[in-house]
């Protein structure tokens, strides 16, 4: 996924990378990092590289209510400087278990494109909208 933010790098990069920020938007809509309809999930995820303010990599794991390991995703992310605009690339690698297994993964794309909807109402100038 490829996708113009109207903000620069330096913002992007920190909603990527602190915790106050990421609470605000990373999910899709209608959800939050720690329960979605239809029960409880966690997400455990860890940096695997910091190169600020170029790229993350991180590694997610998303649990079911019984804490069995649904999702792993390893997420690349690169950010690139356009003038006051940030050139951000995504690529997931995901793998799935389970009975929701192939919803799971059919829903990435779109989980992935509410996400960064989110992260555009959280750093792009203009007044707060809801994410």
């Amino acid at each position: 996924m490829t996708r113009i933010i109207d903000a620069p790098r330096s913002r992007v990069f920190e909603a990527w990378t602190r915790a106050e920020h990421l609470g605000r938007w990373y999910a899709p809509k209608g959800f939050t990092i720690t329960d979605c309809a239809g029960g409880t999930f966690g997400i455990r995820g860890e940096y695997r590289e910091v190169v600020p303010p170029v790229r993350v990599v991180i590694a997610c794991t998303l649990e079911d209510e019984q804490r069995a390991t649904r999702l792993d995703e390893i997420i690349n992310v690169d950010f690139e400087s356009s003038g006051s605009r940030t050139k951000l690339l995504i690529n997931s690698t995901a793998l799935a278990s389970g009975a929701h297994a192939a919803s799971m993964l059919a829903g990435l794309q779109k989980g992935w494109t509410q996400t960064v909807d989110r992260l555009g109402v959280l750093v792009e100038p203009g007044p707060q909208k809801e994410i």
